[in-house]
């Protein structure tokens, strides 16, 4: 089974596995101002894996930042993680969140990890076991990073992309924020796109929260034969669209640029359209 994402009757099936692990990765707040009912709740047996603070570099002014593998490590074996761990990771939106937390596995060398397809809301749909938001020390896990430093860009070879055309860059971000038609929803950010850059909103992938059919995502994504790029406004909806390209058997070589539109859209010797 290809490492990407499962279905709701999968995890369903394959819930008491003793190796299995479901992560919660969803986010208190979101760029995207949606609000959901299934605020106290968690999938039975889950455990937290927040994106905001343990698993993230949180000395870094810019949000989400790519922590490092070994604080990366430390912070998975306090949720009790293993070498050998299988894990599905979720959130409470769908498909919003959880992406970034399946490549944070995924660029620390984890295989073994999956994204649940429509998340929380599909799993309460079907009267699947859940439980309130409870806190947890687990016994602590053997997970090591084995970090792949060519799944992730700066800004510095984002800038030098432009020029040469190696990659195609895809701004996962609303086209109204694309194409400077509205104001940035973080403060002090210029609108806009990187030049060069294919608009593709993460939200045309999806529908009600659920990955669109593989046959469906290929009509939409762009098949190119360059290596590509992911950036959004922060570095998490950049990955839906890696996700994706990952779900349709895309082998090209892929990355995100972590900094993406907060980073870039700050600088003012920065090209932008």
């Amino acid at each position: 089974m290809k490492n990407t994402i499962v279905s709701i009757h999968w995890l369903k099936e394959n819930y008491l596995d003793k190796d299995l692990i479901i992560l919660d990765a969803s986010q208190q707040v979101n760029q995207t101002k949606v609000i959901t009912e299934l605020l106290d709740i968690q999938i039975k047996g889950a455990r937290f894996f927040d994106i905001k603070n343990d698993f993230s570099e949180i000395t870094n002014p810019l949000p989400n930042t790519l922590p490092s593998p070994e604080a990366f490590a430390k912070a998975a074996r306090k949720l009790g993680i293993n070498s050998t761990s299988k894990i599905v990771i979720y959130d409470k939106l769908g498909i919003y969140s959880s992406p970034r937390a399946w490549w944070l596995f995924q660029i620390m060398g984890h295989q073994n990890v999956w994204v649940l397809n429509g998340g929380l809301p599909a799993w309460t749909k079907e009267n699947l076991p859940v439980e309130k938001i409870v806190k947890n020390d687990y016994e602590i896990g053997d997970f090591e990073s084995n970090f792949n430093s060519e799944m992730v860009k700066s800004k510095e070879q984002i800038l030098n992309n432009i020029d040469s055309k190696t990659a195609l860059l895809i701004d996962a971000r609303s086209s109204d924020r694309f194409y400077g038609e509205t104001e940035e929803p973080r403060a002090g950010l210029r609108s806009g796109h990187i030049p060069g850059a294919l608009n593709i909103p993460y939200t045309e992938l999806l529908e009600n929260g659920i990955f669109l059919s593989k046959e469906k995502l290929a009509a939409v994504l762009p098949d190119q034969e360059k290596p590509l790029l992911f950036s959004c406004g922060s570095g998490v909806t950049a990955c839906i669209n890696y996700l994706a390209y990952e779900i349709i058997g895309n082998t090209n070589s892929k990355a995100i640029y972590d900094g993406s539109w907060t980073e870039w859209g700050q600088k003012k010797n920065h090209k932008s359209n």
